[in-house]
């Protein structure tokens, strides 16, 4: 590793602030200084908003005019959910609003309990995807069936894909942090980061200043996962050694949903402190390379 970590491109993730629409989020992420953001153009949770992203529509154009004006560019799209019966007519559209803003990877994630069917499902996705420049990107989740990296690789090696590497589901699925620095680096084309206790939490209540229309369902994990994360370094995992074991120049998308703090500071004040948070994680994972 070497200290380019601190130059490695920073962007968003849009659960961070998944009630701004696409145009919006770019607006924001620019103002707040990142350098890409990730855009939900398929929504996947209970009472989430669809947003109208296909090719062409007002808001596809609208988010490529702002990403013109700002510079700034869509590395990732999401979010699919792999199960027994997924297929073309599932993934097709968001392919679509994907490539038209020029996203390189699309995240999912398995939720097929049997694995060779899900690689299966995986490689035609893959397949499809190669033909707008996307590569499918599965993220382990550690209250899924595919929980963990060890789990994961094998499965998007077979299939032509690559892993999105999550540092709160790599710490609640139990993965193995030393081995992350035996993947190899196209297997990993961005890490999202967060922070949160070291422990996973017994218990935890949904906060009442939930965006409107937004709703969380599920146990403790689900609901820190989706509106209780914490901002980076402003917790106990090992983020730090996360960053160190994977290539320097890995891009790295924050990835905080945090109702609360939104609701205190405002969706520019949110978003420029997680820019703060991200760089200084960035940097400090650098300097502990000298």
């Amino acid at each position: 590793m070497t200290e380019a970590h601190a130059l490695a491109p920073l962007g968003i993730a849009h659960l961070s602030l998944l009630h701004l629409s696409p145009p919006e989020l770019v607006s924001t992420a620019a103002r707040a200084g990142f350098d890409f953001v990730g855009v939900r153009v398929k929504a996947v949770t209970a009472g989430e908003s669809q947003y109208p992203m296909e090719p062409g529509s007002p808001m596809s154009r609208e988010t490529l005019r702002r990403l013109d004006d700002t510079g700034l560019s869509v590395r990732d799209v999401e979010f699919l959910t792999l199960g027994p019966e997924t297929g073309r007519d599932y993934w097709q559209p968001a392919l679509e609003a994907g490539a038209a803003l020029s996203a390189t990877t699309i995240s999912v994630v398995g939720v097929d309990p049997e694995i060779e069917r899900l690689t299966a499902t995986l490689a035609a996705l893959s397949q499809d995807a190669a033909a707008y420049g996307i590569v499918p990107t599965l993220e382990p989740i550690s209250y899924q069936p595919v929980s963990t990296v060890a789990q994961a690789a094998p499965i998007a090696t077979a299939a032509g894909a690559a892993l999105l590497l999550d540092t709160l589901h790599l710490q609640r699925g139990g993965s193995d942090l030393d081995a992350l620095s035996a993947l190899a680096p196209e297997l990993v084309p961005c890490v999202q980061i967060c922070d949160g206790p070291l422990l996973a939490p017994r218990e935890l209540a949904v906060p009442g200043d939930l965006p409107l229309g937004m709703k969380v369902s599920g146990g403790p994990l689900q609901i820190e996962a989706r509106v209780l994360r914490q901002v980076p370094g402003e917790g106990e995992l090992p983020l730090t050694r996360v960053l160190r074991a994977l290539p320097a120049a890995t891009p790295v998308s924050v990835e905080v949903p945090n109702a609360p703090l939104v609701a205190a500071l405002g969706d520019l004040g949110f978003a420029e402190r997680l820019r703060s948070a991200g760089a200084a994680l960035t940097a400090r994972a650098a300097e502990a390379t000298r």
